[in-house]
């Protein structure tokens, strides 16, 4: 029987890369999983294709994160389709790649409300679902450009400080109440949301050489760590933010 055997678990932006790695990691540790997306339904479905490859109930839903009205819809979903929720991984992101500079406000409340105000949104909706179940966990996905300069990262960097200091937050709020709040921080991966950086072939060439670790880290680690703040063992874990990066971080000129 997996850790997770009997749960129910919500991935947001879960249809592919990193999101999709984690939507396999709980369903092959006994989860029943929801794939949220936004625009493309079809990898959505193919990870959801996935997840009952393994032998549990899958099911899609579309939303936009980042609107209230929407996020408060998908919950409704949620409960007439499973009645409850044990297990949200809020890791749907987005942001326009540009030097700050060259930020104006329209791009700035996209990733703003993609990124953090997601996790209040969806954070408060779950919590509704899974106190009736005596408990939940909540697990955000930041990077380490929250509290490191990036090129071309402003808006994504500052929204995943943001929703940091929200994972703390959320944290304190729930505690008592059985519902466990904290965040992941990948080191730089090789998924499609990579592509979209003008520096990938830089970042992926640094990050190999600078880490310790002399690798990258891959989303089925990432996954298996989400996957462990999930658990009973984790359940004095509360308002961290886990970096797994290959110690790419502790270096003071990384």
């Amino acid at each position: 029987m997996g850790q997770l055997e009997g749960k129910v678990a919500l991935v947001t932006g879960g249809g592919r890369g990193l999101g999709r790695a984690i939507a396999l990691a709980l369903a092959r540790h006994g989860a029943d999983v929801i794939v949220n997306y936004f625009r493309n339904r079809a990898p959505a479905e193919e990870t959801a294709a996935a997840v009952a490859a393994l032998g549990r109930r899958a099911h899609v839903v579309k939303a936009n994160v980042g609107d209230e009205d929407k996020v408060k819809a998908m919950f409704e979903e949620v409960r007439e389709a499973f009645g409850g929720l044990d297990i949200l991984v809020s890791n749907a992101a987005s942001g326009v790649l540009r030097p700050v500079e060259e930020i104006g406000a329209r791009e700035w409340d996209w990733a703003m409300n993609i990124n953090a105000r997601a996790l209040l949104l969806c954070a408060n909706e779950a919590a509704k679902l899974m106190e009736p179940r005596g408990g939940g966990a909540i697990v955000s996905v930041t990077s380490i450009g929250s509290t490191r300069v990036l090129p071309y990262y402003a808006t994504v960097g500052v929204s995943k400080a943001a929703l940091e200091a929200a994972t703390r937050y959320l944290a304190a709020a729930y505690a008592r109440r059985g519902i466990v709040v904290n965040a992941v921080s990948p080191g730089a991966m090789d998924t499609d949301a990579l592509k979209h950086f003008p520096n990938r072939e830089e970042i992926l060439r640094d990050s190999v050489a600078r880490a310790p670790a002399g690798r990258l880290v891959t989303p089925e680690e990432i996954g298996e760590i989400v996957v462990f703040l999930c658990t009973p063992a984790a359940r004095m874990i509360c308002g961290q933010t886990i970096v797994v990066d290959g110690g790419l971080s502790l270096l003071a000129f990384a």
